[in-house]
């Protein structure tokens, strides 16, 4: 009877023991974008952090199309956590087909806007292209179709009174299949939007003689929110000596409905304490800061983040 008594105690130990663990198991799937861009190393920096301090969170970095392909994977329950352009959040949210969403995607919740994209465009010096009209006739790589840097290329061309078909030719290629092509010189220019300090840009900058191509603040104004006007500055890429004006776009982590509030509370805050965690793995998490976190989100924040502002101030 004790031997009994003894062994009903030990599994009811066991399974009180064994249904929080159970039951504290997050995952956690962080959609980012190609290898050689700004989204990916900070996914895994941000990955780290999750795994370190939240606990029963298991989490994985993919690496994806960015920006669109992110998005539509986050409506369908198939991340939590993505890095997104501004613009391509917006587009999303009202369903913009011609941006690649096919109906308003009426899950997507804010965590937080975070450091700026900046449009660069990197033209091979014989090229001859130092302002964005000097691309006309020119062979240029727009990204991959459809993703967030291409949708940007659009509108931006556009909005200087260009379209595709004034180019010599349009490839849709990922950042550093861009830069290979114009190493072996089968391409005059890549356009790229992406934090400062690219990978694949500086490898571009320091193997070739580039041109960085300007955009003039008024194409910036023409564009609106958004958009807005920027600069890179002289020395981010090596042998750039000059500032360059340009275009730049803020950048959004979001998240869905379906992640509960607490998770998307810890996921919010611990980014923001582990900052400086993120600025070692790439230097454009500079641009992160909680004031801006709030400013100009195109889609409602998640009830979850929106404590953590509160909490912080930043939000009455």
């Amino acid at each position: 009877m004790f031997h009994n008594i003894k062994l009903g105690a030990l599994v009811a130990g066991a399974i009180a023991l064994s249904a929080p663990v159970a039951h504290a198991e997050n995952f956690i799937n962080i959609l980012t974008g190609g290898t050689s861009g700004v989204y990916y190393p900070l996914g895994v920096a941000i990955s780290e952090v999750y795994g370190q301090n939240m606990e029963g969170a298991r989490v994985q970095v993919q690496s994806t199309k960015a920006s669109v392909e992110n998005l539509n994977l986050l409506q369908q329950g198939r991340g939590e956590l993505a890095f997104a352009l501004g613009d391509s959040v917006k587009d999303a949210w009202e369903g913009n087909p011609e941006a690649g969403f096919k109906a308003p995607l009426g899950k997507l919740r804010a965590i937080a806007a975070i450091y700026p994209n900046f449009i660069q465009i990197a033209a091979l010096k014989d090229a001859e292209a130092t302002t964005i009209t000097d691309l006309k006739g020119k062979s240029l790589s727009v990204g991959a179709a459809k993703s967030g840097t291409e949708l940007n290329a659009r509108k931006i061309f556009d909005a200087a009174g260009m379209s595709y078909d004034d180019m010599g030719k349009i490839e849709y290629l990922p950042f550093s299949e861009s830069v290979e092509l114009m190493k072996n010189r089968q391409l005059d220019a890549t356009f790229q939007s992406s934090g400062l300090g690219n990978a694949a840009l500086k490898d571009l900058s320091t193997t070739q003689a580039v041109t960085f191509v300007a955009i003039p603040a008024d194409i910036a104004e023409k564009l609106g929110a958004p958009y807005k006007a920027g600069v890179i500055p002289a020395g981010t890429y090596p042998n750039q000596d000059a500032d360059v004006p340009t275009v730049a776009i803020t950048n959004i982590l979001v998240t869905r409905e379906g992640v509960s509030d607490e998770e998307a509370y810890q996921m919010t805050k611990l980014i923001f304490e582990h900052l400086d965690t993120l600025k070692a793995a790439h230097s454009a998490a500079g641009g992160i800061s909680l004031e801006d976190a709030v400013k100009g989100l195109p889609i409602p924040l998640h009830p979850g983040a929106e404590r953590y502002y509160k909490e912080m101030g930043v939000l009455q």
